[in-house]
């Protein structure tokens, strides 16, 4: 019987090198997943390899990715779906080390890969679709106009089950060696976070209408 706290490994998921940064964790997954604004989707296209930022949600154990009707991976997905690789990445610090080589990062990273279908029931479209609005901003989809016939026949989503998954990631201070202890250089770690400024209101904002508080409270980890 498959677990429900871990993804189960593949020949995908499974690292050649520093096994011990990869865990199949899904608590971890999900709260990378649902922390990231955006992803990168890899695919290939006329034989060529193609990487392309995209919004997404998830849902459940299903990833939504958005994009235009006209975009290549769209177009590409609608006999049979489409082989994709998705990246989030969060850089938390810079690992500065007393030696170059051991300079690194501390950061999460979840990787999935799978085949992704065209959503073409317009129910699950259309719930899709408030996900990924509130995916960018919680609550901001009851703050809206929904999309018009023509924005929804303009607009296409992606469907990935998350079944080849891994989450790999760094903490810590530096790992230099015993001889570069006594060294006069400082070492440690830089912590990194995303901070939000003030929101800025659209030059042609109907007069009295203030910032809401799903705006105002944004925040993500």
């Amino acid at each position: 019987m498959p677990s429900t706290t871990t993804y189960a490994p593949s020949a995908r998921t499974t690292p050649t090198r520093l096994r011990e940064r990869v865990s199949y964790d899904r608590d971890a997954v999900h709260a990378a997943l649902d922390e990231a604004v955006l992803c990168h989707v890899a695919f290939v296209v006329d034989g060529a390899p193609v990487v392309l930022p995209q919004l997404h949600a998830r849902v459940g154990e299903t990833l939504y990715l958005h994009g235009s009707t006209g975009a290549r991976a769209m177009r590409q997905a609608q006999t049979d779906g489409i082989d994709v690789c998705v990246t989030v990445t969060h850089l938390d610090g810079l690992v500065l080390a007393r030696s170059a080589f051991h300079h690194s990062a501390n950061y999460r990273c979840v990787v999935v890969h799978g085949r992704a279908h065209l959503v073409t029931d317009p129910a699950e479209k259309d719930e899709a679709l408030r996900h990924l609005v509130d995916a960018v901003v919680p609550g901001r989809s009851d703050h809206v106009r929904g999309p018009s016939r023509r924005e929804l026949a303009a607009t296409a989503v992606l469907r990935l089950d998350l079944v080849d998954v891994s989450y790999k990631h760094r903490e810590g201070p530096p790992g230099d060696d015993e001889d570069d202890l006594g060294s006069p250089w400082w070492a440690g770690v830089l912590p990194l976070r995303t901070v939000t400024g003030e929101p800025v209101p659209a030059p042609d904002l109907v007069p009295g209408v203030e910032v809401p508080e799903h705006v105002r409270g944004w925040a993500r980890g």
